[in-house]
């Protein structure tokens, strides 16, 4: 759709009686007559709030095998670039996690697995993405599944047995009770029989998409000791009964310990209970901003309190919808299919899990150099988080920094099938990618943390911007926003209340185009450095 037949489609919204939005009361806001005239004289012009840009991501930074595939997954689904990137990352980690562990220092080792991630609106198609990223990971464990299968009946058919078997040895005991005989010899053959219950055969199954922290810890103990949840509604792990303020500080400790390769012990009444173990656990969402934000309210500061958000590696990036014209996919999609046949070697490899379920996966270590480097890392972020620091309010997820450049150094290592310890030029090539997260988490957090009438005439005029740039103008009309600005901004209450409040600031102000009423963006805002 070009600008005019853009400009005709937006037109015929406002033009529905039954779609227009009543800003009579934004306009006022301005002289309290109504909408400006677009030649009136800005009133001057004052500063919003500290806003830190967003950065591009670092793609030229990842090696060559995955930066291509993510390049031609962006091609054609035109999804923004960090979202496709971190479905990658997380299908390495899926893939990987279960074969390998890091060891940054002496008494300093754990996983590989990463937590993602992305705070983005419904639409940025991360599913399409997860899709292509993850083909190799749904092929393994079908057929994984179709091997298993003579395995699974063997054993249904053989716990049925048991079962009819410890039944009758019950019923002896009892019988045997009411006669007053004696019972020892049938209570140790029910001993024997509980010795020999038959056991599942453990089949791999890596990918959740709805399940809750309960629910996963159940699944790691029982059945496969390693998995990863894919979410493009992430409120499913972070929002609802999970969440909670009664069962939040468990579940987000259970979440916790999911990263540092951890499954505590569980008794229930209700279900079935376990000791600790081991397991691997990766997990890659996407969360819109307003079901973050309320996820951060309900839970009064436990998100960042248990370090349960200084886990992930978090990204917020500008949404590319408005501008996904179709092109035809890549012939044989080369760079993608290369991705997905080097994890598929990584998958066919024999997993080191026992019949117990236990994991015993292989510690990668740090060259000498490459452990120079890390130290190097460890130690510029150490600074910036003491009191008066650039990271002194992101210290909870500046401590996990370090940590989260050795795993995603492990998993690139491991992805190019490299032998010894892992490089310096791994740990380098990691160190953009973490330093650029971070410092998305601080750029989130910072807005975050402001109450929604600071922070909604940001996003708003954040958007407008963008918006603005893209499409040539310095206007948008409030049905356009309504229908595609920042989520949590899309109500006519919340947009009067925003767009009065950059009014007094000079920043933007309703115009009349005919019997239309836009929002204008102050034109030397879109001359500024975007």
């Amino acid at each position: 759709m070009n600008k005019q037949d853009y400009d005709h489609f937006a037109a015929s919204l406002d033009a529905d009686a039954g779609l227009t939005v009543d800003i009579n009361s934004v306009a006022a806001c301005e002289s309290g007559t109504g909408a400006t005239d677009v030649n009136d004289v800005w009133p001057e012009l004052q500063p919003l709030i500290a806003h830190t840009e967003a950065q591009d991501y670092p793609i030229d930074a990842l090696p060559p095998l995955i930066r291509c595939a993510v390049m031609e997954v962006c091609g054609f689904v035109k999804a923004p670039v960090p979202l496709v990137a971190m479905s990658a990352l997380a299908a390495l980690s899926v893939a990987i996690q279960v074969h390998t562990d890091v060891q940054r220092d002496i008494k300093l080792e754990g996983p590989c697995g990463l937590f993602l991630c992305g705070i983005a609106d419904s639409g940025e198609r991360k599913t399409s993405c997860d899709g292509y990223f993850t083909k190799a990971i749904h092929d393994y464990q079908a057929r994984e599944h179709e091997k298993a299968k003579p395995l699974i009946q063997a054993y249904a058919t053989d716990l049925d047995a048991w079962k009819a078997q410890r039944s009758g040895v019950q019923e002896k005991i009892k019988a045997e009770t009411k006669a007053g005989k004696p019972t020892k010899a049938l209570i140790d053959q029910l001993h024997d029989l509980d010795k020999h219950k038959p056991r599942a055969p453990r089949v791999p199954r890596l990918i959740y998409s709805d399940a809750t922290p309960e629910a996963l810890a159940l699944s790691l103990v029982k059945g496969w000791p390693s998995g990863g949840v894919f979410s493009n509604e992430g409120g499913i792990v972070l929002g609802g009964h999970a969440m909670n303020k009664d069962v939040a500080m468990r579940n987000m400790g259970r979440l916790n310990s999911f990263w540092d390769g951890k499954v505590p012990a569980t008794d229930r009444a209700t279900s079935e209970s376990y000791g600790d173990t081991t397991a691997r656990m990766t997990m890659s969402l996407q969360v819109q901003e307003p079901t973050l934000r309320a996820f951060f309210d309900n839970t009064k500061g436990l998100a960042r309190g248990t370090g349960f958000l200084a886990r992930f590696l978090v990204a917020w990036p500008t949404s590319t919808m408005g501008t996904r014209m179709f092109t035809p996919p890549p012939d044989g999609w080369p760079a993608l299919a290369a991705f997905n046949a080097r994890l598929t070697a990584i998958l066919d490899r024999a997993a080191p899990v026992d019949e117990d379920g236990i994991l015993t996966p292989a510690m990668l270590t740090l060259a000498p150099d490459a452990k120079a480097a890390w130290v190097t890392f460890h130690d510029a972020i150490e600074t910036e988080l003491k009191t008066g620091g650039e990271l002194y309010d992101l210290r909870d997820v500046g401590s996990k920094a370090a940590d989260n450049v050795a795993r995603m150094a492990a998993l690139l290592h491991a992805f190019a099938g490299s032998i010894g310890p892992i490089d310096r030029e791994c740990v380098e090539s990691v160190v953009p990618v973490i330093t650029w997260h971070l410092l998305e988490a601080k750029r989130f957090l910072g807005e975050l943390a402001m109450p929604a009438e600071l922070a909604n005439p940001l996003r708003l005029e954040t958007w407008m911007l963008d918006y603005c740039r893209r499409e040539g103008t310095d206007k948008v009309s409030t049905k356009t926003v309504q229908q595609f600005g920042p989520g949590g901004l899309r109500e006519k209450a919340v947009i009067d209340s925003t767009v009065k409040e950059l009014a007094e600031l000079g920043r933007a102000r309703i115009v009349r185009d005919g019997k239309r009423k836009l929002i204008q963006i102050r034109p030397e805002l879109l001359v500024a450095t975007p």
